[in-house]
């Protein structure tokens, strides 16, 4: 079984692996400077907030958990058979819009899945997790090869044969999993409630809060770390090679340090990624020279990984299993909804401006985050049983 969702993991992020770095890069070979790109890149995370626990509420109305990620897989495919159009700013908001918003959710849901397996059958949730981290590097070198030969429209054939294979797989690799334990849809009203419940909750809030604040600031690099290195006289393909370090690191950090990570418990891990963080992205704003890069990349382990799996246990244990999927998805929201989308944003700003100075921004949301990190230590639901 783990390896059965791992490999849906990979058919997930073997997409992402080429959307995050060259995404930004397709749209600028389109005509699109880096304003426009980071206001399209930004209004389906922006919109996260509302529509990631709208789609969780919409997932939950079907009887197996897998159903939805069928129908999502689908619908994003279509959506990016269209992006191929010549339609336009407007054009490519909207529909990009729609698909992101999609398959951004689709991860979120899956960690239900997976979480809920790794407790019934006693696996490490890394070990599948890993496994997409892998195929995301597969995506990061192998797309950066084929720029050196290729046109940026091979990002968005990559990415459309990517979601394609994510929707037979979630019927072929997800286990027929029900919703809920007597396998049947519960009352609209009642998934809302779960929702509302918390909303309420200022520790849920203030954890995931805190979470999204260290995960978002990720948005500079995601957008426009492509294009600053660039600037730099960095290779397309020496981009995915960077890329490729930061998820290596990443993938250790999942596959071999479980028992260190649950010694030291999410509220500390969550202290040391942000302090990592602060310490990444106000050395990338410096544009230091590549060999310096490369160890500056491993700290993508605790500012990425350590942050996402600090925020899933502690998201988790603030939960119950009634609001499960609302409580993941809105976590999801936050981190890589509406703070990422306003600091996509920003840096889109920014990066027309300054360049790749623009870190800093990510570095003072970092420091926000860790103070609000700092105040889950008086929550005894956090405390060691």
């Amino acid at each position: 079984m783990p390896i059965r969702l791992g490999l849906f993991y990979g058919a997930i992020f073997i997409g992402t692996g080429v959307s995050s770095p060259y995404m930004p890069l397709w749209f600028a070979h389109h005509g699109l400077n880096g304003g426009r790109i980071g206001l399209i890149l930004s209004l389906p995370m922006l919109a996260r907030a509302l529509s990631a626990p709208l789609l969780a509420v919409w997932a939950d109305s079907f009887r197996l958990r897998r159903t939805a990620l069928m129908v999502m897989g689908g619908l994003v495919a279509a959506g990016y058979v269209l992006m191929a159009a010549p339609l336009g700013f407007v054009g490519w908001a909207l529909v990009w819009f729609l698909a992101a918003s999609l398959y951004t959710t689709m991860s979120p849901l899956t960690d239900v899945i997976v979480l809920a397996r790794a407790r019934r059958d006693g696996f490490n949730y890394g070990w599948p997790r890993g496994i997409g981290s892998a195929a995301f590097i597969v995506g990061n070198v192998g797309m950066g090869a084929i720029l050196g030969r290729a046109s940026p429209d091979a990002v968005l054939v990559w990415m459309t044969v990517a979601i394609a294979v994510n929707a037979v797989a979630a019927r072929v690799l997800l286990p027929p999993d029900p919703v809920h334990e007597e396998g049947a849809g519960t009352a609209l009203a009642d998934r809302l409630t779960g929702l509302g419940e918390l909303l309420r909750d200022p520790a849920f809030m203030t954890a995931v809060v805190a979470c999204g604040l260290i995960q978002s600031a990720h948005a500079f690099y995601y957008a426009f770390s492509t294009l600053a290195w660039k600037r730099q006289g960095i290779t397309e393909s020496m981009t995915g090679v960077l890329w490729a370090v930061g998820v290596v690191a990443e993938i250790g950090f999942m596959w071999f340090l479980e028992p260190w990570r649950r010694r030291i418990g999410p509220r500390n891990l969550l202290v040391l990624a942000g302090i990592a963080a602060v310490l990444r992205w106000s050395a990338l704003a410096a544009s230091p020279p590549l060999w310096l890069l490369f160890p500056l990349q491993t700290l993508h382990a605790l500012s990425y990984a350590a942050t996402f799996f600090a925020s899933l246990q502690l998201v988790e244990r603030l939960s119950t299993p009634r609001n499960a999927s609302a409580a993941q998805t809105l976590n999801s929201a936050l981190s890589g909804g509406v703070l990422s989308g306003i600091a996509t944003m920003i840096s889109g700003w920014l990066f027309d401006r300054v360049g790749a100075q623009g870190y800093l921004l990510m570095s003072a949301m970092c420091v926000a985050g860790l103070l609000g990190a700092l105040r889950l230590y008086g929550e005894r639901r956090l405390d060691p049983a």
